[in-house]
């Protein structure tokens, strides 16, 4: 690889948007590339490799601080990697508790579907539970 490349090849390369690059220099997750004399951003293959890891994490779920964690971890790699495993544990969960939010939807909505008559809206079983969450079968969705 040459000395650098521009943001918008690091956007192609890496396939982060231009705006979400910034982001990440302006959140500190990624470091600020060199400057060429035009003051034009040059990133390197680290920085690449950075993004590549960002984007990822993001791609599973990874909220900004736990990026940033793991990164800072990623930098270090001599510490424990209990926080890198804790952080994944509770990302573990937070997913199991939203399929399971999704199975009740689901459950819900087939339960909806199967009460319609497919008769008049009077007898539709879609709108009356819609307009009275006491019929829903999953009221904690």
């Amino acid at each position: 690889m040459q000395a650098g490349v521009s943001i918008g090849e690091a956007a192609r390369v890496s396939g982060v948007k231009v705006p979400t690059i910034r982001y990440y220099e302006q959140v500190g997750l990624l470091p600020e590339p060199p400057r060429t004399e035009g003051n034009r951003r040059l990133y390197e293959a680290r920085h690449l490799s950075r993004l590549a890891f960002i984007r990822h994490a993001r791609e599973l779920g990874f909220e900004v601080d736990a990026i940033r964690t793991l990164l800072d971890l990623q930098d270090h790699p001599g510490q424990s990697c209990s926080p890198a495993d804790s952080i994944a544990r509770l990302r573990l969960q937070d997913v199991k508790e939203r399929i399971a939010r999704l199975n009740a939807l689901k459950a819900e909505l087939e339960r909806m579907i199967e009460g319609c008559s497919h008769g008049t809206v009077a007898e539709c079983r879609v709108i009356e539970v819609l307009a009275d969450h006491a019929k829903c079968g999953h009221p904690g969705h």
